[in-house]
């Protein structure tokens, strides 16, 4: 399921009973490490949150009523290189030893609790109503938006703009402009300098 959802589909729908959010990540990198595929743990959960955008959790109430309690956004945290050159700065042996822990400090940091998502309920379940309690990411509005007709995009606009404010509307000339940026790079790409 990890795997098909990585290469060549828009989308991958499956079912689960993780309780949490964390839950769900944590069931399935564990079902990556038994069946082999990975030997780190990271490693695997890297690769399960990079295919986890939406959890929609489904509950049965006692009298029978299945009902959507919430739904999650997960939101792959991005690896960032936050290390400083500014030793080279230092005048100073005990300066240059200075920097030196601070990057150390930051990279054992890195290594030993790094944090590879982050999770929001987008919507939940709350006496007897269905309440947005956050907004939806800008990455994933602006992919919602490119697998929507022009007029679905304009009713999804609005939605966008009710309930979390103009700023957050990606207008049609905006990914207009960025799918043509986007063009222009991979046509650039596939051009082969000419022998001299």
């Amino acid at each position: 399921m990890i795997q098909s959802a990585q290469v060549a589909s828009k989308f991958t729908l499956f079912t689960h009973h993780a309780k949490t959010f964390p839950d769900l990540v944590t069931a399935l990198r564990n079902s990556m490490l038994r069946a082999g595929v990975f030997k780190n743990e990271q490693t695997a959960e890297e690769q399960v949150v990079s295919v986890l955008n939406f959890d929609i959790h489904l509950v049965k109430d006692y009298r029978g009523n299945r009902y959507i309690e919430r739904i999650t956004e997960c939101i792959p945290v991005e690896n960032k290189n936050e290390y400083t050159f500014n030793h080279r700065y230092e005048k100073t042996l005990e300066g240059k030893f200075d920097k030196f822990f601070d990057n150390a400090t930051y990279y054992f940091m890195k290594t030993t609790n790094k944090q590879l998502y982050i999770y929001k309920n987008i919507l939940e379940y709350v006496d007897g109503e269905y309440i947005i309690t956050n907004k939806i990411s800008d990455k994933n509005i602006r992919e919602m938006r490119l697998n929507m007709t022009d007029a679905d995009a304009k009713e999804f606009d609005e939605f966008v703009a009710r309930n979390w404010g103009e700023s957050s509307v990606y207008r049609m000339e905006d990914e207009r402009k960025e799918k043509s940026k986007i063009a222009a790079n991979m046509a650039t790409k596939k051009r082969k300098p000419k022998d001299i």
